[in-house]
Formats: structure tokens, C-alpha cells, sequence
């Protein structure tokens, strides 16, 4: 156990050594800045606000302890802080593609996907993805801002797509339902990632679960929904009268 310990600490200071190097040319009161927000985005990863003081947070970004203060206000503004500052790395280590006017929307549909499924489950920056789900699955008073500045406007472009791929008069709630589906299949990776693995093989998760054939399958999946929900609504109706009768 104590050994199990070691290593989970010793993965957590090598992340944390790994994000804290400041570029070059910062100013001294950015460079402390920073280095609290990658001192702190770890460890609020792994236990949320109240789980960490503000002496732990400093002391890792050897900093002084009045530093958050200084910067941030209190912890809860560094908190914050540190979820904005987790979604902005994410986005610029995986960029949406920048679409001509020309793309098709099936093109634009593939992109989106990949570059979300990039963002959840590439590991190479794992703490902000780990801070991102927290936020998702236990939201704080930094969730609303989330949402407004980061969330929403990927949704919306989401949605434009999708729009533009399902048949005319289709209504904007089942557009917006039908990109929250998609939205779900891209999590359920990251949030049951475990599951998944023990319900199926070694041998079909690393021939079939990496992030392309991932993307690639909720792709197919999501695309032949939208192709298909004329046909779809057909049946759909029919079966409802079906069981309307069966239940007269």
C-alpha cells in the first residue's frame, strides 16, 4: 500500500513539474500566477475546493502563502481560476479545425468529434481533463461560467451541424437533443472508461477502443441517425399506435 502511495505521489509531482516551467519572458508576478494555477489544478483534480488548504497549494508552487491572496482573492476565485485555465489548455492542445465555408456539415461532424474524444481521453495532460469531469459531475459556483464562456458556444456549433445534416422542419429541441446524444457518447469514455474495459476483451479494446476508431465509431453511429430519422420517425409513429392499441 505505502509503496502503491509513492507512486501516486511521486505521477502527481512529476505533473506538476511538467506543466510549472513558466515561458520565457514572463513577468515575475505572471510567473507566480502560473505557477499557483498548476500547483493547484492537480491537486483540486483529486480532492475538489475543501480538500485542499492553502498552505498545500503555496507550498507546492513555493510560493508565499499570502501569494493567493495577492492574485486570486481567496481559494475559491483560485478554483475558478484553475477549472477556465484547465479548459483553456485542453482547447489549445486540441483545436476544433478551422472550416472553410466549403466543408460539408458530415465533415465538420467527424472533426468536432475527434477533437472532443481528443480532449477526454488523450493522457497528456491528465489533471485538466480530471478537473473538467469533476466539474461535470460535481458542479460549483465555477460550473456556471464554465458553461457560458466555454461549453456553450461548442454546443452551439455542435447543434449548427447538426442542423444542417437532419431533414427540413425538423425542430430545434431535437436538434439540440440529438448533439446532446452525440455529447454523451464522447463522455462515456472518459466518465466509464473502466467499465467498458471489463466488458469487453483485451484484445477487442486495443484493436477497437483507441481515440480514432472511437471517433470514427460514434461518427457512423451519430451520421446514420441523422441520415435516417425520416425513415426513423415512420416507424417510430407506427409502432406508437401499435402499443396505443395493444394497450386500449
Amino acid at each position: 500500500m505505502a509503496s502503491s502511495e509513492a507512486r501516486q505521489e511521486k505521477g502527481r509531482v512529476s505533473e506538476l513539474e511538467a506543466d510549472s516551467a513558466a515561458p520565457a519572458g514572463m513577468d515575475r508576478s505572471a510567473e507566480t500566477r502560473l505557477r499557483l494555477l498548476e500547483a493547484a489544478g492537480p491537486i483540486f483534480a483529486e480532492r475538489g475546493l475543501e480538500g485542499v488548504t492553502v498552505r498545500e497549494i503555496c507550498g507546492r508552487a513555493g510560493v508565499n502563502i499570502a501569494a493567493i491572496h495577492y492574485h486570486f482573492g481567496d481559494k475559491g476565485r483560485l478554483y475558478i481560476a484553475a477549472v477556465k485555465y484547465a479548459r483553456e489548455r485542453r482547447a489549445e492542445r486540441y483545436p476544433f479545425p478551422n472550416w472553410g465555408e466549403d466543408v460539408s456539415p458530415e465533415v465538420r461532424l467527424r472533426g468536432f468529434i475527434e477533437t472532443i474524444v481528443r480532449r477526454m481521453l488523450e493522457p497528456d495532460v491528465p489533471w485538466q481533463t480530471r478537473l473538467l469531469m469533476r466539474e461535470v459531475l460535481r458542479p460549483t459556483d465555477a460550473c456556471r461560467a464554465l458553461v457560458e464562456d466555454y461549453f456553450r458556444p461548442d454546443f452551439e456549433s455542435l447543434v449548427s451541424i447538426i442542423e444542417d445534416l437532419m431533414p427540413d422542419g425538423t425542430t430545434a429541441r431535437c436538434c439540440r437533443q440529438t448533439a446532446l446524444s452525440v455529447l454523451g457518447q464522447c463522455l462515456l469514455y472518459r466518465i466509464a472508461g473502466d467499465i467498458v474495459r471489463q466488458l469487453v476483451s483485451d484484445a477487442e479494446y486495443r484493436r477497437g477502443y483507441e481515440i480514432e476508431s472511437l471517433a470514427d465509431h460514434i461518427w457512423r453511429f451519430s451520421l446514420a441517425a441523422c441520415r435516417g430519422w425520416e425513415e426513423v420517425e415512420r416507424e417510430a409513429q407506427r409502432i406508437r399506435k401499435e402499443w396505443e392499441s395493444q394497450q386500449a
